[in-house]
């Protein structure tokens, strides 16, 4: 792609204003950042309807570095683009599915956003300048080249812009425009590949055991049975074979009987339980043996007593991944519920952007400005007021992760809300858990004193721990987690006393649970399947498909169907 004009985020100094047109990825942004863009400037904000009526165009003036400017802000609505197979492929009778691997393919404009292109190419006949406003990652900008082919078919002497911001906010906006860069063509070009790989994989897989199973299997899970499509995606089953694979685990578990002694011991104090360091035997008899030896000779003596203070660490701040498993855990969000709440919190402005790897802040980053917008809340201000103030000493830099995606920082509050008429009771609880947990980032760690004491009764040795907070620090904001506390008794060592109860006690084994979708995501992070932009959509996918459903405590079973494709894809290697 060649561009027009030279390096740099502008023009020339002064002259004649220049046309400018702006496309941001929603109707949404676009009114927001033209609203941003158009405070004080001469002639204020004037609207007119596009050729899309979702898709109006905001005109106002501006300057960029100087370069007096007339701005057209108008939008698509995600991708403006679709890939598919030439006409002669498409059919499902069409070709064997191998034939789709090398089949060629296309991409283009649907007869649905047909009116959103021919806004953009009357609009970029009129214009000079293109600046790019879609949303800073990849899927971004890409969306971004479907635009730039578009406008520059209409107009090929355009001069091309990036702007990169992380918030829809007016001082990130502000200066988004002073920095244009250039578009990513490696970043866009990334994902045409993925694109292409999954249609040709997932259509070929698709039509195959579409065809091959749709006849063989009873299958009562769609209203018409002829418009069943059993879908196969390179990301959707390997979620579906941690699903299956744990489900089996379940399933197979033999519950075993097993045998633990246990000991307690009273005084004024408190009661200390004492746990057998062995843990436990499955042989009744060796169990039996050693207990009876331990109640022939009851007396315990304190071998070991250590005294030391721990700490419990806040969490990184607050990436894609992390924002779906902490929602999922304390609210029961699903991972695609949690993204649609994020989302609008971030189209208004009140969090960064949502879809971020990355879990350390920039140097660069005016973190104590963030939490001195919080100063006001009823529920967590007096909190953010003693991380301001020096004396109490609550302050820490947060600690970083190792993950940076170079795009955007960790997700944070972006402005101040007591709480919105308009939101539901998710949109209050995930801003609570966005600022609640920038809070808890630059604070202190828990702090408390944990004593462990071993003792010994007839050569065999048992423990017990108790642990006293000192100082709760980031937990007083981080209402979601808790670290217990709890005394024991005081012993010196040498020590010696007569157990209260001394018991041989039965227990049985039992099968790991389903996962959770913390679970999920944590597996398919560590296995590299999608990314913080997709997993959600992925598990979602099971569930549409009817190839797994969640239980009653909102965990992951499969189906019927989602337990033989696994299977059977299992079998052929």
């Amino acid at each position: 792609m060649a561009y027009g004009g030279g390096g740099g985020g502008g023009g020339g100094s002064g002259g004649r204003a220049i046309r400018v047109l702006n496309v941001a990825e929603k109707p949404s942004v676009a009114k927001a950042v033209s609203g941003f863009l158009s405070k004080n400037q001469q002639g204020g904000l004037r609207v007119r309807d596009g050729r899309s009526r979702y898709n109006r165009i905001f005109e106002f003036n501006h300057t960029i570095n100087g370069q007096p400017c007339h701005m057209s802000f108008t939008s698509v609505t995600g991708h403006l683009m679709e890939l598919d197979f030439d006409d002669r492929f498409r059919r499902w009778h069409s070709c064997d599915p191998v034939d789709l691997y090398h089949a060629s393919v296309r991409k283009f404009v649907p007869e649905d956003k047909s009116d959103i292109r021919r806004t953009l190419e009357e609009e970029a006949r009129k214009c000079q300048w293109l600046i790019l406003w879609l949303d800073c990652d990849r899927e971004g900008e890409n969306i971004a080249f479907e635009v730039i082919e578009v406008c520059t078919q209409a107009n090929r002497n355009l001069n091309i812009w990036r702007a990169r911001f992380s918030a829809l906010i007016e001082r990130e906006i502000q200066n988004s425009l002073q920095n244009l860069v250039r578009p990513n063509q490696l970043f866009a070009d990334a994902v045409d590949l993925r694109q292409e790989i999954d249609l040709r994989i997932g259509a070929s897989f698709t039509r195959f055991q579409t065809m091959f199973l749709r006849d063989a299997f009873m299958i009562n899970l769609a209203t018409d049975d002829r418009n069943l499509v059993i879908s196969y995606g390179p990301c959707q089953f390997p979620t579906l074979g941690f699903v299956v694979e744990r489900y089996w685990e379940n399933q197979s578990h033999e519950a075993e009987e097993f045998w633990t002694i246990n000991c307690t011991h009273n005084t004024d104090e408190g009661t200390a339980n004492f746990k057998w360091m062995r843990g436990h035997f499955f042989d009744y008899t060796c169990a039996a043996i050693v207990y009876e030896m331990c109640i022939q000779e009851p007396t315990v003596t304190v071998t070991e007593i250590k005294e030391q203070e721990k700490l419990k660490y806040p969490p990184l701040p607050l990436s894609t991944l992390e924002l779906e498993k902490r929602a999922s855990r304390f609210f029961h969000m699903s991972p695609a519920h949690t993204m649609k709440v994020a989302e609008d919190l971030y189209q208004a402005g009140f969090i960064s952007y949502p879809r971020t790897e990355t879990d350390r802040f920039s140097e660069k980053t005016d973190l104590r400005a963030i939490v001195f917008e919080q100063q006001g809340h009823p529920l967590w201000g007096s909190y953010a007021q003693l991380l301001l103030n020096p004396e109490a000493g609550l302050w820490r830099n947060p600690s970083s992760g190792r993950r940076d995606d170079k795009a955007h920082p960790p997700i944070h509050p972006t402005r101040f809300s007591p709480g919105e008429s308009g939101w539901s009771r998710d949109h209050h609880r995930l801003y609570e858990l966005v600022v609640r947990h920038f809070l808890a980032c630059v604070s202190q760690p828990a702090k408390a004193a944990e004593t462990s004491v071993e003792i010994d009764i007839a050569g065999e040795t048992f423990s017990s721990s108790g642990r006293v907070i000192h100082a709760k620090n980031y937990l007083d904001v981080y209402t979601f987690e808790s670290w217990g506390g709890s005394m024991i008794p005081t012993y010196t060592l040498g020590q010696q006393f007569m157990p209260t109860t001394l018991t041989l006690d039965s227990g049985v084994t039992r099968p790991p649970p389903l996962l959770s979708e913390a679970d999920l995501l944590t597996c398919m992070d560590k296995a590299g399947i999608g990314t913080d932009a997709t997993m959600h959509e992925h598990i979602q996918k099971l569930l549409d498909r009817h190839y797994a459903i969640k239980t009653p405590d909102i965990r992951f079973s499969p189906t019927n169907l989602g337990e033989a494709l696994v299977m059977g894809y299992d079998d052929m290697g």
